[in-house]
């Protein structure tokens, strides 16, 4: 949790832990993130005292952490009462072998005390009445649309009503096609990027999100923002996302049930994007962080880099500008297409 009063200089004020999170959202100073298979609500109000206000139990699938491919493993043997398995331990035993095969032991890690833990993150202040959201990125797998959180979970979206955190229910569950990785939230719609293109959502109904359209693209990973008449979105290379392609593309969307591409731009390897008025930030992973000027979207030109290091994500504040990437939190002031000044970096120290 971290002070941002002063983007130039940043203070830490607490850290916590959250077992098994990976996806968080922010909703009047309540702090809605996954805790292994549970949804938590936290009241981050006061950072230094925060408090469990609601969880709601079982409502992400059992996945089992990454062996490398070390175990076969037997889902039926796993006694789910005594927690979920956070870790591998690896054994030699030696037992006899009989004519007809038996079970082999597997050994695991049960985190014992995860229905009790608290978890928690980083700290946004809410507004003076209203509804007041944090601020996602664009490879964002959860979004707050009024009192609604809309959590991606593989390729099924849960639809959770949190405005009361201490009863938070899932209301509905929709399944969104082709790989679904990335939400972002724009006026009365959801965009979806995914492995194969983009899909649109409107949420007149918000509980019930309905199909308008898809743009198809070839087989790649990519997250998507939107400004205005144009979507933008950048595919690039990834394990298991297919061809070998580095772009972003800029797509119309003034008629939200045709989207078009009217324009593509090579990149190195581009991830997460956002947009502020009339500049486009773009995280081109190890080659840095690349500024756009987007005054005409079809005929942009790259007008600032910040090389040296790995750019993931970006989120545009009004006095700042926020980037994360293998190195750390970085802070930048923007004062035009070409004027970028790193404010302060908070550094990844492994936790």
């Amino acid at each position: 949790m971290i002070d941002n009063t002063d983007p130039a200089h940043p203070q830490p004020v607490a850290f916590i832990k959250i077992p098994g999170n990976a996806e968080m959202a922010v909703r009047n100073n309540i702090l809605y993130a996954d805790n292994y298979v549970d949804l938590v609500a936290l009241d981050i109000s006061d950072p230094h005292h925060i408090k469990e206000k609601g969880r709601l139990k079982n409502i992400f699938p059992y996945i089992l952490p990454p062996n490398d491919g070390k175990y076969c493993v037997d889902w039926q043997s796993i006694d789910q009462s005594k927690g979920v398995v956070i870790g591998w331990e690896t054994k030699k035993v030696s037992q006899e072998i009989n004519v007809q095969p038996g079970p082999w032991p597997i050994y695991w890690n049960y985190g014992l005390k995860m229905a009790d833990e608290a978890a928690p993150a980083y700290l946004f202040n809410g507004g003076a009445g209203g509804v007041s959201t944090g601020i996602g990125g664009s490879m964002a797998r959860y979004t707050i649309h009024d009192k609604w959180l809309y959590a991606l979970s593989g390729n099924n979206l849960k639809i959770i009503k949190v405005d009361d955190p201490a009863a938070m229910n899932k209301e509905n569950e929709l399944w969104i096609r082709n790989g679904a990785e990335t939400i972002f939230q724009h006026e009365n719609h959801l965009f979806f990027g995914t492995t194969t293109g983009m899909l649109i959502y409107d949420l007149t109904d918000p509980l019930n999100p309905v199909y308008v359209s898809k743009f198809d693209h070839i087989l790649s990973c990519d997250p998507v923002i939107v400004q205005g008449d144009y979507a933008f979105v950048t595919l690039h290379v990834a394990n298991g996302c297919g061809a070998n392609v580095n772009r972003l593309d800029v797509i119309d969307i003034s008629d939200l049930t045709d989207p078009l591409l009217k324009c593509s731009y090579p990149f190195t390897n581009p991830h997460g994007l956002a947009i502020r008025d009339t500049l486009l930030f773009v995280c081109d992973g190890n080659y840095g962080l690349k500024v756009m000027d987007a005054t005409d979207p079809l005929n942009m030109q790259i007008t600032f880099t910040y090389p040296g290091i790995h750019a993931y994500d970006v989120i545009p504040l009004p006095s700042s500008l926020l980037m994360i990437g293998d190195d750390g939190l970085f802070q930048y002031r923007v004062k035009g297409p070409s004027q970028i000044e790193l404010l302060s970096t908070i550094p990844v120290n492994g936790h």
